[in-house]
């Protein structure tokens, strides 16, 4: 199940760096950990959904990756977009 519209937009609009931001790091990343939180909620009851497994799997390595490239590139973006999101504890 893919993330309401409405979810969407003020996911978006929380992270953007301008008003039109549709496509930067810091909301690519948040939408998927907004993916991300939806269906590890979803595992707490489907235990045996393998098939959405692999795509969380999938999800998780894609948001690793544009961390890593934001690190590279901006390390106090990096910061406070781990702080924001709570992903790392």
């Amino acid at each position: 199940m893919a993330l309401a519209v409405e979810a969407k937009k003020e996911i978006m609009a929380a992270n953007a760096r301008h008003k039109k931001d549709v496509g930067s790091s810091e909301v690519q990343v948040a939408l998927l950990t907004a993916r991300i939180v939806q269906l590890t909620h979803h595992f707490q009851t489907h235990k045996k959904d393998h098939s959405s497994r692999r795509g969380l799997l999938l999800l998780v390595a894609q948001r690793r990756k544009l961390l890593d490239y934001l690190k590279g590139r901006t390390p106090q973006k990096y910061s406070a977009l781990i702080l924001k999101l709570g992903i790392r504890k």
